[in-house]
């Protein structure tokens, strides 16, 4: 297979691009290092089917050609991080619905398959916990620039499925809910990165809002082994899928486990949404995956937990 990624010069893109050229793939990166990194993919620069350019897919010859030579696009640009979406929504919106519609026209083409790489951010502030692809997603109102990110990638879903609808292309959408591992660095709102990094100086460790929001995270070797099992499934084509792990913990005790791991004596506090992003924040009180869907066309299932996690990214910023 030759696959294209798009953003793959990112936490999530360098890891899916680990996998697939152990498994005997080519791969072409595509990635203007907005919020990725080259130090992500250095590693792999002298192998002989890695392939890099650095530039963003709004360079629509050059994605025209990099389609040419790939079987499957797995579309992973776009703006990350809530903290990054609050100070420039203009950004968010023009990179994740317009960088979104340029792969969508140019693969389609070409009959290109195309992985978007949506989020469980749209599923907002539904209660309906855990999410299913199938529930009512409930978003805030849009003078709340949180949402901007949710509404972005939503529309990226719609238009990837009505291209899958009316043009025939084959499309697969994956929402993905909170991803972490190695290589995550925090810089733009990411809490685990964060938490470690800050346990780890001394410094006190920064809960926002009052610490009972939950999250479930995923490890991203889990996550790419499931981007890579759903390509190789014909029925995964013109579906939604949750990748996740149902594995829930408050964001509270999560501050607590990092600081009791790394043996910090760091201090938890708590700052109130208002000063950690804008006036007006609105925030997810939990974030749960059903991943039914998934397990039963693809048999995935997480396997690695969140100490398991935590265990890795503390040893990866100790190596740092």
């Amino acid at each position: 297979m030759r696959a294209l990624i798009t953003g793959g010069a990112g936490f999530v893109g360098s890891h899916l691009a680990d996998l697939l050229l152990a498994q005997g793939h080519e791969v072409w990166v595509l990635d203007n290092l907005s919020t990725g990194s080259i130090d992500n993919i250095s590693h792999l620069k002298d192998h002989p089917r890695f392939h890099y350019t650095i530039d963003t897919v709004m360079n629509e010859p050059l994605l025209a050609e990099m389609l040419d030579r790939s079987d499957v696009v797995f579309h992973l640009a776009a703006a990350v991080g809530v903290k990054k979406i609050v100070e420039e929504p203009v950004a968010t919106i023009e990179t994740n619905v317009h960088g979104t519609e340029v792969v969508l026209k140019h693969a389609s083409k070409k009959r290109k398959l195309v992985v978007v790489a949506s989020t469980s951010e749209v599923y907002g502030k539904s209660l309906q916990v855990p999410f299913s692809e199938t529930a009512d997603l409930v978003l805030g109102p849009s003078d709340k620039h949180r949402w901007a990110y949710a509404c972005s990638k939503l529309i990226d879903e719609f238009h990837a499925l009505a291209y899958y609808k009316e043009k025939k292309l084959p499309v697969i959408v994956v929402r993905l809910f909170n991803t972490v591992g190695p290589r995550q660095t925090g810089q733009y709102g990411m809490v685990i990165p964060n938490f470690v990094k800050q346990a780890l100086s001394g410094r006190p460790i920064t809960v926002f809002g009052d610490g009972t929001q939950s999250r479930s995270f995923t490890y991203v070797g889990d996550v790419v082994r499931a981007l890579l099992a759903l390509v190789e499934h014909p029925g995964a084509v013109g579906q939604v899928f949750n990748i996740g792990n149902g594995e829930e913990i408050s964001i509270r005790g999560l501050a607590e486990k990092i600081k009791a791991m790394t043996g910090s004596a760091s201090e938890i506090v708590t700052i109130p949404y208002d000063q950690a992003y804008e006036a007006g924040f609105e925030d997810m009180p939990r974030r749960v995956p059903d991943i039914t869907k998934i397990n039963a066309l693809v048999g995935y299932r997480p396997t690695v937990d969140l100490d398991e996690i935590l265990v890795k990214v503390i040893e990866f910023f100790r190596t740092q």
